[in-house]
Parts: C-alpha cells; structure tokens; sequence
C-alpha cells in the first residue's frame, strides 16, 4: 500500500501561507493581542490550542476567518485545515515570528481569529429551550478567569444555557475561551439586559430560580430540580442584589463556618452537579 504522507504533506504546504514578517499587513488581527484584547475587537475573538480550534470548527454559530500556526504545528493540524473552507488564509510562522506578532509566548503555536456568525437574543435562546432544562445566569461576573471556569463547568454539566446581564464580561474574551477550554464556544449564551429583565423572563418561560449566596437559608441538598431550573451566581464579594435575594429562592452550599468562602466558579461547579441530570434526582 502506497502511503499517503507526502501527498498530504505537499497539499498541506500548498495550502498555508509562510510568512516572516512580523508587520505582515495580513496578521494585523493577531497583533499584540494581549493588549487589543479589551477594545476594538469588531465583533471578532481569538482562540488558543488545538482544543479550542476543534470546539470552534465544530460548531456552526461561529466562523473562522483565519489561522495563524506555528511551523513546528502545522503538521499535526492537517485534519483541522481540511476542515477549514477553501478561502480561510492559513498563516505558517516561525516561533519567533509568531511572539513578535501575538505579543506573548502562551499561545501553545496555534492561534485562529473567529466571528460569532449569529448572535442569538436572550428571548431567542429562551425559545430554544426544551421542557426539561438548567440555566446558569451570571449578575456582575466581571473576571475572565471566573467567567471561562463558569462555561468549562456548564459544559461538563450539560446546562442548556448561560445568562448574564450586561455588566457580566464577555466570556469571547481571549482569556475567557481559553480558560473555559472552548466551552464559551460551545454552551449557548445570551449577554443582555438587567439581572432582573432576565430573572423576568425566566419566570415566564417556567422556570424556577435559586439564587446561591452564603445567606441562604436553604441547602441545595434540600431542594430538587424542577423541569426548568435556573442558577444564578453573583460576583465575588458583593453577590447577587438584595432585592433579588428577597424575591427569589435563595440557596446556600453547606460549608465549614470559620471559613465560608467559596469561589464562583467552584461554587457554579457543586451547584451544576446538584442540579444536573447526571445527579440522579
């Protein structure tokens, strides 16, 4: 049998495109993205790793406009290049090339620049929902870190949705997809509105809220999932707003009380398992 390696080898460097210039006009969306990350982004992000690129690869809602691979890469990516459109610039770089270009070194040689093709609405995404589903909704999450950790759980757990309010981070921050290991790419989102216009619209597409915070009178060991069942998670330190803790169902995670302080995302982590399907109530 005659292998097939250098036919692949030479469709694969006839399709990307070398380049050794670092000010190369057509790698201006990698440039210094560190620190063009927070402004002008024009509705574009920036994934990191083999693992991302396969999550945004395969999921409709997004686009890539192009990829930028470190040479010594390149070869074990052929399957993600074919799996790219015809007219999708594939960028090969050398390893210092491609520091001078992105500006930092944690980049693991691979870089893509996608576009969120269509951005659904909160009221969109709420249509979506089949009769038995778990939401997670964000109120203040302004930590990349936090937020991406908080996508990575909902994935693991199979929530249907994440919600924020305006104020929350956009979790197509660099940092963000990176942290959540592609799950921002992957658990639909809406980010939109107030904290209360979406609690609102929850109510009326039936589903039942628990807000967690350390004041909650109830364990959520206590409680069980209804059909729809909706999470919300405050910042770190000030949490979830007192008047929505007052309305709505309020949920603590028992913990040791000489040091009762867990951090969001971890706490995302034990609620999502609680209420997920896989917890067998």
């Amino acid at each position: 049998m005659t292998s097939s390696l250098p036919q692949d080898h030479d469709w694969l460097e006839r399709r990307v495109v070398r380049i050794s210039d670092a000010g190369d006009g057509r790698l201006a969306s990698y440039r210094n993205v560190r620190e063009r990350d927070l402004v002008g982004r024009e509705g574009r992000f920036i994934a990191e790793g083999k693992v991302v690129l396969n999550v945004l690869l395969s999921n409709p809602a997004f686009t890539v406009e192009s990829l930028l691979i470190l040479e010594n890469r390149l070869a074990g990516l052929a399957e993600q290049v074919r799996l790219c459109p015809d007219d999708v610039p594939v960028y090969c770089v050398s390893r210092e090339t491609m520091d001078a270009i992105a500006g930092f070194p944690m980049h693991r040689g691979i870089l893509a620049v996608g576009q969120r093709s269509a951005p659904r609405s909160l009221d969109m995404l709420l249509e979506t929902m089949p009769e038995r589903a778990l939401a997670v909704v964000l109120c203040g999450i302004s930590n990349h870190d936090n937020l991406g950790s908080i996508f990575r759980n909902a994935a693991a757990f199979e929530a249907d949705c994440v919600l924020m309010d305006a104020t929350s981070c956009d979790p197509l921050y660099r940092k963000a997809i990176r942290v959540s290991v592609g799950a921002a790419l992957k658990v639909p989102f809406a980010r939109e509105g107030s904290i209360e216009e979406i609690v609102g619209k929850l109510q009326n597409t039936r589903f039942e809220l628990f807000a967690l915070s350390p004041s909650g009178t109830t364990s959520i060991y206590d409680v069980a999932p209804s059909p729809r069942t909706a999470l919300l998670l405050g910042t770190e330190g000030e949490g979830l707003p007192k008047t929505l803790l007052q309305k709505l169902h309020a949920v603590q995670i028992p913990m040791s009380s000489s040091f009762d302080s867990l951090n969001v995302a971890t706490a995302s982590g034990i609620a999502l398992s609680r209420f997920s399907r896989f917890s067998g109530l």
